[in-house]
This record gives structure tokens, C-alpha cells and sequence, in this order.
């Protein structure tokens, strides 16, 4: 498949400032935004949004019902976490907020790669970035793009809420530390939650929260201004599950005991783990063989061209294309070398004249809602160019 594109002139600074949302276009934003849009049938963002509600549908009807250990061995899930896994996945006030599926748009239909479902990221580019970037080139009507996250994010943000309406409307957005794009990730999520009607909402890297399950100060607080402490009854991290029980074993068994006294809820929730394993991907194929919206995806090496990557791996990293005949090609390095590996049936992504590869996201909040585009001319990572999109007819 071949993808068109329009270039957009103009500045995006002005559009986003004046939605008051400077730190949108911050350098972490917006250098990695392309100056034009890929343009997209209408017949095709249709397709790739339907796939998002259906493959959410088929996540959740391929989790057994109990949850048995061996399941969640399969996974790779950590032990620690397994308790919290359970009781989030049977306990609906645990609600799952968001999750971006990225999908190859191939010529017999849209098919799942993976499932960011735990802490997705690219949403100021979604939200506002990518529909900024039309109105700076005119091309701003309503319809135009299919981009209403920031709509289904209050939405899930405000039922959340009212499933735990016991609880103070105050929540706490926690990212890692020294990450500019984590902490813009989070600003627009804070504002949703605002909308939606969380009357307190602080932002701050995870170092400078602090939590304690002892005694009249059992819960999670922060320092909200100098000198002055704030308890929290929710708390938004956007901090991967599995990173936290590996590095933070002392934190992570402190908030699961709070999660299981209803001392805080924290989304996403545990169960968002059980849809982030990419084992869950050989565990679909088997489930739903030869679906059209999957690939062929194993545990073990697969004939003829696939890929190769980590169950828990995060921005590209360690991802490994495998030759037909069974020779590595491209490899992405990082940090996930020594996990559990998926094997997956390659797909070939559509390409533009200059042979660059798109890969499409689909953010997922309560409904599949939102479309943005990576490129790039070897494998996806989250370094690739961000490129907004247009709606327009069938081309």
C-alpha cells in the first residue's frame, strides 16, 4: 500500500498557544512533528477504528476466568503483582483508562502489532499537536481528522470517578523522572481529569511521591507546594507495572496494599499488565486462529519472515526483524535483551514515494477513538516522526 501525503505550511505554535497549552509544543513535541499529513480515506480511518473496538472486545473475552497462575506465568507477569492482577481485573472500580493499539494498515485490512495498554505515551501529539498542525495550514474543519481522545479521556476520567464516588476527587499523575515527554503526557491527562471534574490534580515525578500504609498517614501524598503535603485518593502512573516490581519492589508491595484497602486507586490498573505482556499475542492467535485482524505470533521461532521481541519491551527496543531464511536483519538495541521473546508474522506497513514505513496508532479510551501515524524508513521506534493526518475521500 502506497501513502499520500500533503504538506501543511504554517506555524503550529500560534494554535496551540492560544489553547493555552504552551507545553504541547515543547522541543520534546515538536521536532519529531512531520510538516505535513498523511492522507487518509475516510473508508480506512473507519476500518482501523473498528479494529480498535474489536480487538479491545477479543482481549477481553481471551483472559480466563479465574485467572490461573499459569496463565499469568505465561505472561511473564511478576509474582508480586499477580494478587493485584486479580483483584483489579474482578473489581470494576478499577478501571482501565486508555491504551493505544499500533496497527500495519495492509491491503486485506488493518493487523495488530501490539497493544501499548499500560502506559501508552504520544498524546499531546495526538490530541493536540497533530489537529494544531491543520489549523496553522487552514485545513482545520471539523471533520477532518479523526481525533476525539481528549473527549473519550475526560469521558473515562469522569466514570472512573463515579465508580469510586466514595473517595475524594483528588488525584496524583506520577511519570519517571527527567522525562520531559512523560511529564507533557501527563499534563494532558491532568487537564482531562480537571474537566471531568477532579477537583485537585497534582503532577511530579514518581521520586517525589511518597507513600506510607502505616497509621493515620496510610496513603500516597506529595508536596504540592513548598512545606505543605497533599494525600491523594487516585493516583495516575506513567510508569510501566513491571518496571516498578523489578526496580521498586518496597514501593510497588506498599501501593498494592493501599489498591487492596481501597486506600488509593491507581490506574491504569494492574490488570492492564495481563493486555501489555506480548505473550497475550500468541495467547490471542490461539484463541482466535487466523483472525483478520491478527498475525500468526508464537513463542517460538516462526517459519519464513517475522519479527522477534521482548515480552515487556518498551520504544522499539530489542525488536529484530528474522529473514525468511531465518537470519537476523534489522535490530533495534536496548535494555529488554534478556526477556521472554514473542515470534511474530512480519507485516509489511504501507510507504510513502521516499520508501518511508507508517505504522498506525490508535488510542483506545473507553471506545477506539483517535488516529496517528510513526514513520520511519527502518523499524518503528518512539523516535520516529509523528505525522498528523487528514480525512478526505477514498483515493
Amino acid at each position: 500500500m502506497s501513502i499520500n501525503l500533503l504538506p501543511l505550511t504554517g506555524d503550529v505554535s500560534p494554535a496551540v498557544r492560544t489553547l493555552g497549552w504552551d507545553w504541547a509544543i515543547e522541543d520534546a513535541c515538536q521536532n519529531y512533528v512531520a510538516r505535513e499529513a498523511v492522507q487518509l480515506p475516510e473508508s480506512d480511518a473507519e476500518m482501523l477504528l473498528q479494529a480498535g473496538d474489536t480487538l479491545y472486545d477479543m482481549l477481553v473475552q481471551a483472559i480466563p476466568d479465574p485467572i490461573p497462575d499459569e496463565f499469568l506465568q505465561l505472561l511473564a507477569i511478576p509474582a508480586t503483582l499477580w494478587e493485584a492482577v486479580r483483584h483489579s481485573w474482578n473489581d470494576e472500580r478499577h478501571w482501565h483508562l486508555y491504551g493505544r493499539f499500533d496497527l500495519a494498515l495492509t491491503p486485506s485490512g488493518p493487523k495488530l502489532l501490539e497493544f501499548n495498554a499500560d502506559t501508552a505515551t504520544s498524546l499531546p501529539e495526538t490530541t493536540v499537536v497533530q489537529w494544531a498542525s491543520l489549523v496553522a495550514a487552514g485545513q482545520a474543519e471539523d471533520d477532518r481528522q479523526a481525533n476525539g481522545l481528549f473527549e473519550c479521556l475526560e469521558d473515562q476520567f469522569r466514570h472512573w470517578r463515579a465508580l469510586n464516588h466514595e473517595l475524594r476527587a483528588t488525584l496524583l499523575l506520577v511519570y519517571l523522572p527527567g522525562s520531559a515527554e512523560d511529564e507533557a503526557n501527563c499534563a494532558v491527562l491532568a487537564e482531562a481529569a480537571r474537566v471531568a471534574g477532579f477537583a485537585d490534580t497534582y503532577t511530579c515525578p514518581i521520586d517525589d511521591m511518597r507513600v506510607t500504609v502505616a497509621g493515620e498517614a496510610r496513603g500516597i501524598w506529595a508536596e504540592t507546594v513548598p512545606g505543605q503535603w497533599q494525600r491523594f485518593d487516585f493516583l495516575f502512573k506513567l510508569v510501566p507495572w513491571e518496571i516498578l516490581a523489578e526496580e521498586e519492589s518496597d514501593l510497588t508491595a506498599d501501593l498494592v496494599q493501599l489498591q487492596l484497602s481501597r486506600d488509593v486507586i491507581i490506574a491504569n490498573p494492574a490488570y492492564a499488565l495481563l493486555f501489555q505482556s506480548k505473550a497475550l499475542l500468541a495467547h490471542l492467535w490461539s484463541v482466535f486462529p487466523h483472525h483478520p485482524l491478527l498475525l500468526e505470533a508464537s513463542l517460538q521461532p516462526l517459519p519464513g519472515h517475522h519479527v522477534r521481541k521482548p515480552f515487556f519491551g518498551r520504544e522499539g527496543q530489542n525488536v529484530a526483524e528474522i529473514q525468511a531464511d531465518g537470519q537476523t536483519g534489522a535490530e533495534i538495541p536496548g535494555d529488554f535483551s534478556g526477556q521472554p521473546q514473542l515470534y511474530q508474522q512480519w507485516a509489511e506497513l504501507p510507504t510513502d514515494t521516499q520508501g518511508r514505513r507508517y505504522q498506525a496508532g490508535v488510542f483506545w479510551a473507553g471506545e477506539a477513538c483517535a488516529i496517528g501515524f510513526r514513520r520511519e524508513a527502518g523499524l518503528i521506534t518512539n523516535l520516529s516522526e509523528f505525522v498528523p493526518h487528514l480525512l478526505g475521500p477514498q483515493i
